[in-house]
C-alpha cells in the first residue's frame, strides 16, 4: 500500500496491514476455552460465565439446533437484547456452520415478517419478551414462508433473581428481566424452550465452513425498498475483530462495558466478537442506564467502553458521575453520531481520557476508519483502518478528488462485504472500480483534510441520524401507507436536542376519512415500527410538492425544515 499523508500519524507500535486468521469465528471461543478455562467471558445481572462455561453452552446448543433441522448454510433468527444466551446463540449458529440474521430487538410484526421471508429462514431464536412479535409475523405468512422452530429463552435462564443485588439490575427493570413468560404457540411449527436446547446431549455436528463461508447476514435498509441483507464472511468479520484489538491494545486482561447492543454491526464486531478473539471479558447491559453503567465501570473496573456519544453525555449528566470510579478506563470512543467539543474535553480534562471517534457502515463490518489513539481529531472519521484503502472521489466521474474537495468515500479492504443477498443488481450498483480494486460506495459524502483524516460533509442516501440509528425515510414511508387514513407521507430529519435528529413525518390524509389526529398517526407507527424510527412530529399537510416526473421532493421538504430551525 503506497504512502498516503494519514501514514504521518499511524500508531506507530503498528503494522498497516493485518494477516488476519484463517479459521471460522467460532474457533476463537473454542480456542480461549481452552486458554482460559476459568477466566470470565461474560458477567450479567452479577453472574459470571466462564470461558470454558460458555464454550460448553454453544456446543450443547449447536447440538440441539442441528436436532431442529439446521444445516451448514441455513439463515438463522437471532433476536434479542444483549444478554448471555445472544452471545451463545450467536456462536451456536455458526458453530453449527449455519448463518446469524441478527434482528433489531425493537421491530414489530410487521417488519419482521421481512425478516423470515427474505432469508428463507426456518429457524428462529429470541428471548421470550421478543418471541410474541416473531410468532405473530410468522403466523401472518403463507405457510410455506412461516418459521419451522422457534427457541425462546427467558432472561433468568442467565441468572438467579434471587441473588441479584439492588446494585445489579434497576428496579425499574424487574417486570421486564424478571418474569417467566409463557411461551407463544406458532401456527407452522414449534416452540422449545432454551433449557430443552441445552439439555441436548447429542454431540455437536462437524464443522465444515471455511473463512470465506458466510457467517453473518445482518440487514441495512436503504433509499428505497425494504432492507437488503449484507453478506459478510467469517474472513470479513475475523479481520476486524482482530484489527480492532491491536489498534486499542485490547489484551486478555481488558474489560468491555457492553452497553451498544450487539445485533448491531458495531456491538457484534467491534465488541463481542474482538472480545471473544482475544480473551477478554464483557460486562453486558441489556439496555442503556447511566447509573447502573457507573456501578459496573467501578465495580468491574471495566478498561474499554465502546459507546455513542449520547451515552456518555448522560453519564457525565448524572448526579452521581462524582462518586462513580472511572479511573480504570483506558479506551473510550464510538461512532454513530459525532462527540461534541465540549463533552469530549471535560473527558480529557477529568479523566484523562481521549474520545475515539471511528467510522464504518454494516457493508464494512464496521469500522473501514479509526482515529489514532494518540493523535485523534474530534468530529472526524479518523484515518482509513488497517488493510483498508479509503479515498474521496467524483460520484460522477470516479476519480479521486483533491484534499478538501467534497466527494463520496469509497471503501476497499478486507472487511468489505461480498454484496446483497439475493440482490445482483443493487450489489453492482454498490460498488465502482478504481486502479483495477472494487470499491464499496458508503454514498456518504466527505472531505480529507491535508493530513489524511477523512471528515462526512453530506449524504448522498436520503437517512436519518436518530442517536446513532440509521432511519430510512423510504422505509417508514413504506410502513406509514399501511394506515388506512394516510394517502401520502414524506419522512425528514428534525433537529433534537438531545438524539441529534428525530424523525418528522408530513402527511397528506385520504379524503372522506373518520377525523384522525396527529398524535393518532404517531401511536399507530409506534405500535407498527421499532421506536427509533417511528415518527415523533406529524404535520398534516394538503399536497406533497412534486417534481415533473411525479417524484415527492424530500430535499426541498429537508431544507425547509432546516431552515424553520
Amino acid at each position: 500500500m503506497h504512502t498516503r499523508p494519514h501514514h504521518t500519524f499511524w500508531p506507530r507500535r503498528l503494522p498497516r496491514t493485518l494477516h488476519a486468521a484463517r479459521t471460522p469465528l467460532w474457533d476463537n471461543l473454542a480456542v480461549n476455552a481452552r486458554r482460559f478455562p476459568d477466566k470470565a467471558a461474560l458477567i450479567f445481572m452479577g453472574r459470571t460465565l466462564s470461558y470454558a462455561q460458555l464454550w460448553a453452552a454453544v456446543e450443547r446448543l449447536s447440538a440441539g439446533l442441528h436436532a431442529l433441522g439446521v444445516r451448514p448454510g441455513d439463515r438463522v433468527l437471532l433476536a434479542m437484547q444483549n444478554c448471555p444466551q445472544l452471545v451463545i446463540a450467536h456462536f451456536a449458529i455458526l458453530r453449527a456452520d449455519a448463518v446469524v440474521v441478527p434482528v433489531n430487538p425493537m421491530n414489530r410484526a410487521e417488519e419482521l415478517k421481512h425478516f423470515i421471508v427474505d432469508p428463507d429462514a426456518q429457524v428462529a431464536i429470541a428471548t421470550a419478551d421478543l418471541a410474541v412479535e416473531l410468532a405473530k409475523a410468522s403466523d401472518a405468512l403463507p405457510q410455506a414462508q412461516q418459521l419451522r422452530h422457534l427457541v425462546v429463552t427467558q432472561f433468568t435462564d442467565a441468572f438467579d433473581p434471587a441473588a441479584l443485588s439492588e446494585q445489579d439490575m434497576p428496579a425499574a427493570w424487574a417486570p421486564w428481566l424478571l418474569p417467566r413468560r409463557e411461551l407463544p404457540t406458532l401456527a407452522g411449527g414449534a416452540v422449545h424452550a432454551w433449557t430443552d436446547c441445552q439439555a441436548c446431549e447429542a454431540a455437536p455436528p462437524t464443522a465444515r465452513a471455511d473463512a470465506d463461508a458466510l457467517a453473518l447476514l445482518p440487514y441495512t435498509s436503504g433509499t428505497t425498498g425494504l432492507p437488503k441483507g449484507c453478506m459478510l464472511s467469517h474472513a470479513n468479520a475475523m479481520h476486524n475483530a482482530m484489527a480492532i484489538n491491536a489498534w486499542g491494545n485490547v489484551t486478555p486482561q481488558s474489560i468491555h462495558l457492553v452497553a451498544v447492543p450487539m445485533f448491531h454491526i458495531t456491538g457484534m464486531v467491534g465488541v463481542m466478537h474482538a472480545a471473544m478473539q482475544v480473551g477478554a471479558t464483557a460486562v453486558l447491559m441489556p439496555r442503556w442506564d447511566r447509573e447502573l453503567a457507573g456501578r459496573l465501570i467501578a465495580t468491574h473496573q471495566v478498561t474499554h467502553w465502546a459507546n455513542i456519544p449520547t451515552m456518555v453525555i448522560d453519564l457525565l449528566a448524572s448526579p452521581n458521575v462524582a462518586h462513580f470510579d472511572l479511573s480504570s478506563l483506558v479506551a473510550i470512543g464510538g461512532g454513530g453520531a459525532a462527540m461534541p467539543q465540549a463533552v469530549a474535553q471535560r473527558l480529557f480534562e477529568q479523566y484523562g481520557l481521549r474520545y475515539v471517534e471511528a467510522y464504518g457502515l454494516t457493508e464494512t463490518a464496521a469500522p473501514s476508519h479509526y482515529n489514532p489513539p494518540d493523535a485523534p481529531k474530534l468530529q472526524c472519521l479518523g484515518i482509513p483502518f488497517m488493510s483498508t484503502d479509503a479515498r474521496v472521489i467524483d460520484p460522477d466521474t470516479g476519480r479521486e478528488v483533491a484534499p478538501g474537495a467534497q466527494g463520496e468515500i469509497v471503501i476497499h479492504g478486507p472487511q468489505v462485504f461480498a454484496g446483497y443477498w439475493k440482490r445482483p443488481a443493487d450489489t453492482e450498483a454498490a460498488f465502482v472500480e478504481i486502479d483495477g480494486k472494487r470499491f464499496f460506495r458508503s454514498g456518504d459524502m466527505g472531505h480529507v483534510d491535508g493530513e489524511g483524516y477523512f471528515f462526512v460533509t453530506d449524504r448522498l442516501k436520503r437517512m436519518i441520524n436518530a442517536s446513532g440509528f440509521k432511519v430510512w425515510p423510504a422505509e417508514v414511508e413504506a410502513l406509514m401507507f399501511r394506515h388506512p387514513a394516510i394517502q401520502e407521507a414524506c419522512v425528514i430529519a428534525t433537529r433534537d436536542a438531545y438524539r441529534g435528529e428525530s424523525v418528522k413525518a408530513l402527511v397528506v390524509l385520504k379524503p372522506a376519512q373518520a377525523p384522525v389526529s396527529a398524535q393518532d398517526i404517531i401511536d399507530w407507527c409506534a405500535a407498527n415500527m421499532a421506536a427509533y424510527k417511528a415518527p415523533r412530529v406529524v404535520q398534516f399537510v394538503d399536497a406533497l410538492p412534486k417534481s415533473g416526473s411525479g417524484k415527492v421532493m424530500w430535499r426541498a421538504l429537508q431544507e425547509a425544515e432546516a431552515a424553520s430551525r
